[in-house]
């Protein structure tokens, strides 16, 4: 029975690993998804059935309507969630991984501290109790909370000297874990007190953090998770659990690192800098920058358009707002129709979640070779006739290249200000999540296409349809 167990285990292993690979790339990406899941459904039936040998039937019957209802739950929010709400139920996810390492710990904790002095569990054990505990906790709330920002429901917390008092909470934790460890105490109150700190460190640790940085703390929770799990695998002694929790913690690390790559800024910047956090609405036609702003038309925009030979679209949150994706497939169709080359420029840190602008874009069925990363789209920009910047601010705000003093300086930039014709589809002159202003809008080039996305874009796809 060991040994039937243990082979499933190593297939299931080896199907994460194949569908983790898979994942790099969106044609194979859906495969890699089913490849994984696969895999984890046979750890979950070979745990079930082969792990213990006398399992009461009460037992089973309590974990099958479990899974029966956690599948009914999920099957219905993967139906109905609008791609535009993917961001926020990634951060849900990660938020469930937490809360179920966190049960665990404490399920662990009442079994193997405080019990008999000839008993007492290795300080290991009690160590990772501790451990999921407290990362389990921070994850949760922190997730919940990113999942309120990214939905809206929540703005960022200011607090004076935050960043002082995260650091305190955070060094209490461990000191307050440690205690824990070392006394070996049975107290239901401190195991409880620590729950509850770190529950709120969780919520601390993320209100804060600006909305420019939010693809970077999603891929850090989701990277937590993946911590998480792994400790309740190291409880269990479960080698599927440890390695599945090991490959997605490994991977939203170097996630997290490559985001902020393309930010040009360090973790410890993110964590604590607040990135992004109190932007003001701008006034239109004004800017602390100073210049003109040149309007235009729908009209105006499809004639440029229309005779021009390659035009880049620039997708951002905006885009992912105003669910005008599928407009802008159609614009794009109808261009590629007329005899005009159409690529999309993708920026590592586009929208609210690493790769949420090639989520979207996938979602009204964009051809794979037509979304071009960043490095490779940058050198066509001088050759391209017309970009159409929809609803994209800091990932093409010159000042990155331009301005010393800009808190965006140095961060790597889609190079559109070195096209020939420039078209920015904006609601209004409001900055973006940085809280600047964009130097971009008031370059004799750009030509500012004010309204809703959806609407701005229809209107367009209508004035190319009567030429």
């Amino acid at each position: 029975m060991d040994i039937t167990l243990s082979i499933i285990y190593l297939i299931a292993t080896i199907t994460f690993v194949v569908g983790l690979k898979m994942l790099g790339h969106p044609e194979t990406a859906k495969k890699g998804n089913l490849t994984s899941a696969v895999g984890m459904g046979i750890a979950i039936l070979g745990t079930i059935f082969l792990a213990e040998k006398e399992v009461p039937t009460i037992i089973y019957v309590l974990i099958g309507s479990a899974i029966a209802i956690g599948g009914i739950i999920g099957w219905i929010i993967a139906v109905k969630v609008e791609m535009t709400k993917m961001p926020e139920l990634v951060s849900l996810f990660n938020g469930f991984g937490g809360a179920s390492a966190l049960l665990i710990g404490l399920v662990e904790f009442s079994k193997n501290i405080g019990v008999a002095e000839a008993d007492k569990a290795s300080s290991s054990i009690i160590t990772t109790v501790i451990a999921a505990i407290i990362i389990g906790s921070i994850t949760f709330t922190g997730s919940l909370v990113a999942w309120a920002k990214l939905n809206g429901s929540m703005k960022d917390l200011r607090l004076p000297k935050y960043n002082l008092i995260n650091n305190i909470l955070f060094l209490a934790l461990v000191a307050f874990g440690a205690y824990i460890v070392l006394m070996n105490t049975d107290s239901t109150l401190l195991i409880y007190g620590l729950l509850a700190a770190s529950l709120v460190y969780g919520y601390l640790f993320v209100a804060p953090i600006g909305g420019a940085d939010m693809p970077v703390v999603i891929s850090l929770l989701n990277s937590l998770t993946g911590i998480a799990a792994a400790i309740t695998g190291i409880l269990y002694n479960n080698m599927v659990m440890l390695v599945g929790g090991i490959l997605v913690g490994s991977a939203g690390l170097i996630l997290t690192f490559a985001m902020c790559k393309a930010m040009n800024r360090s973790l410890a910047s993110v964590i604590f800098g607040a990135f992004g956090g109190g932007a003001t609405d701008g006034v239109e036609g004004g800017s602390k920058i100073g210049g003109n702003v040149k309007k235009t038309t729908a009209s105006d925009a499809a004639v440029l358009m229309n005779y021009a030979n390659q035009v880049i679209i620039v997708p951002g949150y905006g885009l992912a707002v105003a669910q005008a994706q599928h407009v802008i497939h159609e614009l794009e169709e109808l261009l590629t129709s007329k005899g005009v080359e159409v690529k999309y420029a993708i920026h590592p840190v586009a929208g609210r979640m690493p790769g949420h602008m090639n989520v979207l874009l996938a979602e009204s069925n964009v051809e794979y070779s037509k979304l071009v990363e960043m490095d490779d789209i940058n050198p066509q920009f001088p050759n391209t006739d017309v970009v159409l910047v929809v609803g994209a601010n800091d990932v093409v705000n010159p000042a990155a290249h331009n301005d010393p003093s800009s808190p965006i300086y140095g961060m790597p930039i889609l190079d559109v200000e070195n096209a020939k014709h420039i078209i920015v589809n904006k609601r209004s002159m409001k900055p973006g999540y940085a809280g600047i202003e964009n130097e971009l809008f008031f370059n004799q080039k750009t030509n500012m296409l004010f309204g809703d996305a959806k609407a701005a874009l229809t209107e367009l796809v209508a004035e190319l349809k009567n030429m």
